[in-house]
This record gives structure tokens, sequence and C-alpha cells, in this order.
């Protein structure tokens, strides 16, 4: 239960599906955890509901200023950081390229990979205030192989993949350490995935369950048992690492 005690997490995109399962496991583990989003009545419940261990600040990961502020807050309240999940994410446009306008392509890259760019920035000066920490990105299966109608997402996450092992380099061997990893999910029974589903119609559904080796969509817990492991001393010495947590999508 104390696998996380005395550490300062923030998530972003933690209103809800896996950035919310992630800060509620992470105080069950003794973490003192903070919610951000731009959906604020979503992530102020969210924070309600995991109790007095847990507080919500309201973040856009597109905007540095943002970011600035929000650490700062983080710092001035808790002393330090010493976890970052850069969770925040939209769905891809599921559209083909051919026909995708360049507003589209610019909103899912400034959301999935600009703000983990952002993130990993201003964490990385945190952390380094204090003990050092632990990054972990959020990518996806996407991020690893192409998906049609889906190149703003798979562009923006292949980024991010690539992104974390520059970091995790960087950071590697200062004093204090910094490590930083990225996850890659499959297909998570999410708002987001939902989302996606509804778009494309009800055969998208029937595609992940009769593709996905383990015949079903993964749930938001499984992601979020990884990302705690990646926080934790348990994983010091994993860093610039790709955790795949798909139901074997990706071993086919």
């Amino acid at each position: 239960m104390d696998q996380l005690a005395g550490k300062v997490a923030m998530i972003t995109g933690a209103a809800s599906g896996i950035g919310q399962k992630t800060a509620q496991l992470m105080a069950n583990k003794g973490a003192t955890v903070v919610l951000t989003d731009i959906r604020d009545v979503e992530g102020e419940k969210s924070a309600a509901a995991i109790g007095s261990a847990a507080s919500y600040i309201s973040l856009d990961v597109t905007q540095e200023e943002a970011w600035k502020g929000t650490i700062d807050t983080v710092m001035e309240a808790h002393g330090h950081l010493d976890i970052l999940v850069n969770n925040a994410g939209i769905p891809g446009a599921g559209i083909k390229l051919e026909d995708m306008e360049m507003d589209t392509w610019r909103q899912c890259i400034a959301i999935c990979l600009d703000g983990v760019f952002l993130g990993i920035k201003y964490g990385i000066r945190a952390m380094k205030q204090g003990s050092g920490g632990s990054i972990i990105n959020i990518s996806s299966i996407a991020g690893k192989i192409g998906i049609p109608t889906s190149g703003n997402y798979c562009a923006a996450k292949g980024g991010v993949k690539l992104l974390t092992k520059t970091a995790a380099l960087e950071c590697a061997n200062t004093d204090p350490v910094v490590r930083v990893n990225s996850v890659h999910p499959g297909f998570i029974e999410t708002d987001l995935l939902a989302g996606a589903i509804q778009h494309r119609g009800p055969w998208f559904r029937q595609y992940i369950e009769d593709t996905v080796p383990m015949a079903k969509l993964g749930e938001t817990a499984d992601i979020a048992e990884g990302i705690v492991y990646l926080a934790s001393d348990a994983a010091k010495f994993v860093t610039g690492s790709e955790l795949v947590i798909d139901g074997g999508f990706l071993a086919r």
C-alpha cells in the first residue's frame, strides 16, 4: 500500500479514463496526486472522489505559460514533484491523410505531442530541484505501427516514443536522475475509444475484438498498474523503455 509513499504525482488528462484510474491507484499506493485537465467539472469530481490525497488544477497542455504556472503551483503547495504522467490526448481523426485538414492535423499534434514535450521540459526542471523522479509518457500501439485514417494520431504517438528516449538519455546520468519511459496501451475501454467507435461505427469494436489475441478490450486498471510500476522505485533501473500493454496485439 505504501509503494509511492511520500511522492507527489501530477497527471494530465486525469478527469476520466486512464488518467483518472491512475490517479486513484497512485493515491491508494500512498502518493499525493495532482489531477489536471481542461474538463474542470469532471476533474474536480474525480479529485473529490479520491479524497484528501488529491487536488485538481485546470491545465491546457498545449499552452506553455499554463505549464509554467501549474508546475509552480505544485511546487509551492508540495515542495517537490516526483512523478509526472503525460496522459492528455485526443483520438485520431478517422480521416485519410489526403482528406485531412491542416487544423485537424495540428490539433492532434498540439495536444498529443507538443503537450508531452512541454510536460517533459518543465517536469525535468522541477524534478531536478528535488531528488529526481519519473516521467511516464502515454504513447500507444499507434506509436509503433500505422493505423489507416489515424495518421495524425500515429505521428503524434510515434513522436512521443522517440521524444521519450531522447529525454531518457539526456537525464540518465544527471544528478539527480530523472527516468523517462513510455507506455503503449492497446485498445482500452475508455471514453476516447468509445468516441472512436461511435465515429467509425459498431464494426470497429468487432474489428478490435477479432484482432486482439486476448479477444477483448483492456481495462484502464491494466494501464494504471503499469504506470505505477514505472513511477515506483521498483523501476529504478528502467529508463528509455517502452511498456506495451495491448493484449498481444503487436505480437501478431
